[in-house]
Formats: structure tokens, sequence, C-alpha cells
């Protein structure tokens, strides 16, 4: 199917309808190839929102629940996204796969391995799929990277760095009047909460779980300041201002691969800074950094007569030339959705492997071993920053090509 070509008909249940349900539901029901058959969540105004938003778009309001496990048992829903609280994302995929039902998560760590590991038995013993929604993967710049990397122009690739680097402190700090569920996991836990957003293009660049794997990891949280003095300031009236605030203000991880490359990854939502996702690809033939929006690539940037002659160049000819032939196809359809279109392009890419009924180009096992590298964090800081293992989630499928895998202009 080419963009902007409509398939059979998919129902959806939609589980969580906060801002980012609402939104997503808003990007959906711009494809005429589906209909929002049942919405849910704990919260009856939330539902009622998404309803009347469904009866404003299409006429027709959709049944709402107020379980999810309602909602998965349904027969008029074929598939089910999870936009709830990070910790329920696992319970309610696991219950729509059971049920039948194709799942697709949005963002988000794992509490625990065992998280994970459920995940991963219940696609090993239903046969059907989840995708987690990582729509980075589908961003312009990361699909143009990806690209590159698989035309060989940085070479045979070292490492690769990434970080969800954003000031979040209103959002966290008034998580209990917007019910927002961030708040209290930075009261209560200190680890890498949020590494999809970087490490799913990185999985896609260095080939994790199709010929490559990440095999170890070590975490160190700094002191946690930001949050703290931001809640002192901003919610002095409140028990807010004196609580304890465990997730370090920058937390960086280290991630080392089965072939031998290094991933460096860093989480910094506590402090004021401007938004970033502080992109580096690097290889034998040069390398790329987001901050600067700069490259350099031996033989081809200028002031490559010796060592001390090498200088940066603005990446913004090598955007245009290796632009992703998906983005192109996109741009002539126009852009839509959040997040500067790759929102669209991360649900068209589920929907559509859910009509073909195909392998999803994130499947159950990069769903799983991206979210494990939250649980494996807060172990390593735990431990005084030791090295953890991270486990094979595909139990050895990752050294040969797997049989079944996403195909079309989605397949990353």
């Amino acid at each position: 199917m080419g963009m902007g070509d409509v398939g059979r008909t998919v129902r959806l249940g939609i589980v969580g309808l906060g801002g980012r349900g609402l939104g997503q539901m808003q990007t959906l029901l711009q494809m005429k190839d589906i209909e929002i058959t049942a919405v849910c969540d704990v919260y009856p105004d939330r539902v009622e929102a998404a309803k009347d938003l469904v009866k404003k778009e299409r006429g027709t309001a959709p049944q709402g629940e107020s379980d999810y496990r309602a909602l998965c048992a349904r027969s008029d829903v074929d598939a089910v996204l999870a936009f709830s609280s990070w910790e329920t994302h696992t319970d309610v995929c696991v219950c729509a796969m059971k049920a039948g039902k194709r799942a697709a998560m949005e963002v988000g760590g794992a509490t625990s391995l065992e998280e994970c590991w459920r995940l991963v038995r219940t696609f090993e013993e239903t046969g059907i799929e989840c995708m987690m929604l990582e729509n980075c993967c589908y961003g312009k710049e990361e699909m143009t990277l990806l690209n590159m990397v698989r035309q060989g122009i940085f070479g045979t690739l070292v490492h690769c760095e990434g970080g969800y680097e954003h000031d979040l402190r209103d959002e966290i700090g008034l998580g209990d009047v917007n019910r927002h569920y961030r708040q209290r996991h930075f009261l209560h836990r200190n680890g890498e909460l949020y590494p999809t957003h970087e490490l799913g293009p990185i999985a896609k660049y260095l080939n994790l779980n199709r010929g490559n794997r990440m095999v170890s990891l070590v975490s160190m949280a700094s002191k946690a300041e930001g949050l703290h003095a931001w809640l002192q300031q901003h919610r002095a009236d409140t028990p807010l201002a004196g609580a304890q605030v465990n997730e370090g203000d920058v937390v960086t991880t280290m991630i080392k691969c089965a072939n031998g490359e290094s991933i460096l990854l860093r989480h910094d939502c506590t402090l004021p800074r401007p938004y970033s996702r502080g992109g580096v690809v690097q290889g034998t033939k040069g390398l790329w950094m987001e901050d600067n929006r700069s490259i350099y690539i031996e033989g081809m940037s200028p002031g490559d007569n010796g060592h001390w002659t090498h200088r940066w160049e603005s990446d913004e000819k090598y955007m245009r030339e290796y632009e992703h032939p998906l983005w192109k196809e996109y741009e002539a359809f126009g852009l839509r959705g959040g997040h500067g279109g790759m929102d669209y392009l991360a649900l068209r890419a589920f929907i559509e492997s859910v009509q073909k009924d195909e392998t999803p180009p994130i499947d159950t096992y990069d769903t799983a071993s991206w979210m494990a590298v939250t649980a494996l964090s807060e172990m390593s800081i735990a431990c005084g920053s030791a090295p953890v293992a991270v486990p094979d989630f595909t139990g050895g499928r990752w050294l040969q090509k797997r049989e079944k895998e996403a195909t079309g202009i989605y397949a990353l």
C-alpha cells in the first residue's frame, strides 16, 4: 500500500484518554480505514471527552468502558491501543493479546523485567504481536540517518548517543493536579525512566534483535535537586514542597552491544534546558551530532588535508540528499498529526500491520527489550552503578534473520 491508500477497516479500542490519548485519537480519526468502537479510562470525564470527540468527527459515539478488561473482551474491537500510564501498558496489552486482539502501546519504560517477559511469553503463546508506538523511529532526521547508515555513509558504526533532554518540571510538579502519572515515577524511582525516544532509532541503526543485541548496561544518577527546588518555589503550600524526590536530575546509561558497539543514553528532565534528543551517530568514516546539527564525513567534509584541519559542516545538505523515501512520499501526501508528523507514521505502521496480518516494524521483542532498559538502569543505580546483564528476550532468534519481518514502506 502507498501513502494514503485505504485498506480494510480496523476497529480500535483505546485505553487511556488523557492528553496523549486524545491527541492520538485525533490523529487516528484522520484515517478513513479505522473506526474507534470503544474507549476506556478510569476517569469518567475523560471517557465522555473521548466519546464526544469521536461523535463530532464520525457522527457516532463509541462505547465507553471504565475497565480495560471489558474493552479487550468486546467483539467489535480488532486491535487495542494503550495510551494509559506507563505501569499499566503491559497489563492492557497482555489482556488484549490473550483476547486475540493486536496490541500497541505508547512509549514508556518497564517497572520490572518480569513485565517484559510477560509480554514476550504472551506473544510466543498467542502469536499476536505488541508494537511500541515509538514515534521517534519515524522522525524525519532519524529516518534520514537510518538511510545514511544503511548506505554506509558513516562506515561501520562504533558508537551512538541519544537522550530525553526535556525540561518537564511543570508537568511533573503539577502531576497530582492534572492526573498525570509521571509525577509518582519521579518521586519514587531512580533510573532511566524514558529511554526509547533515543534508543528506538539507535536500535534500528545497530540492527538490535536482528544480528545484534544489547548485552549489558551501567547507569549512574546525579543528585536530585531540580524538581525539589521547583516544588518548593511553585507548590510551597502543598506536601510536595517537602517531598523526597528520588529521580536524579541527570541519569546516564552506557550500553554494550554483542557486536561491540557502545550506546550512551541521557535522561535529563528536571533542570532548565532547551529540548534535545542529543543524537550522535559515529562510525569509521565520520559522525553526526544533533545539538549543533553538524556532520563530518571523511573525504566529503572540508578541511581533510590532515588531522588538525578536520572541520564540522552543517548537516543541511546531507539531510536533503539522503532524505528517506518514506518521508519524501509523506511530504507529498501532506504532514499530519503531532510531533512534526511522526505520530501519524507510527500509528499508520501499526494499522497497516494489522490490515496485512504482518509483523509490525517494532515487534514484541523490540518492545520488551527497549522497555527493559528502565528496570535494568534502576538495578544498576541501586547497586552503586554495577554492570547488569540485558536478557535475550528473543531466545537466540537475534542471531539470524527472522522468518517473519515487517515489509513495505514502514518497515524501518
